[in-house]
């Protein structure tokens, strides 16, 4: 063999070995971090916000990351029973929870929990938020939050405002609501917005705030009526809705929020790809589309910014607990 074939068969063997490192590098970059089937525990019953948001990432994740992401509905307790099951389960990436803003910032203030907010939930990325709104039966004689208002100072006869459980911003609004206005409403409890949305549509009870995109078809179908908005300035969606905030009570604006949390002891490079997921997810023109048509809007970012939100919010609802020395029952 000449030298220079001897050059040339090894210049050749190294090419061979050099593609076969990169197509191992390759395939070892574009490996799925997930080896089954995801969970994705969802605390409130189906046909609320929650379950909304749930099973639009839902839908769009399995696309993502090469395997089944099952929705599971966990209700009671506000938020306490998916969360405990969520800090049960193994910290390798395969379960993870919508936690809403009560989840994280209201409960805990309120009630003792089976687990430390701080230290066995790992925020991954805030999803989606929406202000509440006020709704009640078609043949409601509550036709404004100033007639609820007057009713609930003794106007006649006993009012009631559905809620979905202790902590929910459903249940804070009415609340507040009740502290602001000097009002008395009895609140009934459900396990979800779609329960809830039965009752009020059938007259059995009053009113309810609740996160617009429970509320949207029934309206427009005629189910039930809006009354007004607690949010900082009109919806696109119904822009000729009363804002509380602007109506005469400044003090009653009512965002909400839903995040992505994993368990405590999720090792660092699973939680950053989750982050990573979960933000691609949101760029997609799907879920973009179909948050929009709900009333939602998308959040995303950074898990510091996941981290300060629920801090100042935390600090926000703490206050206003104590103001109004709100108890879970």
């Amino acid at each position: 063999m000449s030298q220079h074939t001897r050059r040339s068969l090894l210049r050749h063997s190294a090419a061979v070995a050099m593609a076969g490192c990169l197509s191992g590098a390759a395939a070892a970059a574009e490996a799925p971090f997930l080896n089954h089937e995801v969970r994705f525990l969802n605390a409130f019953a189906p046909g609320g916000t929650s379950d909304l948001i749930g099973r639009i990432l839902a839908e769009q994740l399995a696309k993502q990351v090469g395997q089944n992401v099952v929705v599971e509905n966990r209700t009671g307790g506000g938020g306490v029973i998916a969360t405990q099951e969520l800090v049960r389960s193994a910290p390798n990436g395969h379960t993870l929870l919508l936690a809403s803003m009560g989840i994280m910032t209201i409960t805990p203030q309120m009630q003792s929990v089976p687990y430390d907010v701080g230290k066995d939930l790992i925020p991954v990325t805030n999803i989606a938020s929406v202000y509440n709104i006020l709704v009640t039966g078609p043949r409601s004689d509550i036709r404004s939050w100033q007639d609820l208002a007057r009713l609930g100072k003794g106007g006649g006869r006993a009012v009631s405002c559905a809620t979905v459980g202790a902590g929910s911003s459903q249940q804070l609004s009415c609340i507040l609501f009740s502290a602001l206005t000097g009002s008395q409403i009895t609140q009934v409890p459900y396990r979800g917005g779609a329960p809830a949305i039965l009752d009020i549509s059938g007259g059995r009870v009053d009113v309810m705030f609740g996160n617009m995109p429970e509320f949207l078809g029934q309206i427009r179908d005629g189910g039930l009526r809006a009354i007004a908005y607690g949010a900082p300035a009109a919806s696109p969606l119904i822009p000729d809705l009363p804002v509380i905030s602007q109506d005469g009570l400044p003090k009653f604006v009512i965002p909400s929020w839903f995040g992505v949390v994993l368990p405590g002891g999720t090792p660092q490079p699973m939680v950053d790809r989750w982050n990573a997921e979960l933000n691609r997810a949101l760029e997609a023109p799907e879920v973009q589309r179909r948050f929009t048509e709900n009333g939602l809007q998308r959040i995303g970012g950074s898990r510091d910014d996941f981290m300060g939100q629920i801090a100042t919010d935390r600090a926000r609802w703490g206050d206003i607990i104590r103001e109004h020395n709100i108890r879970a029952d």
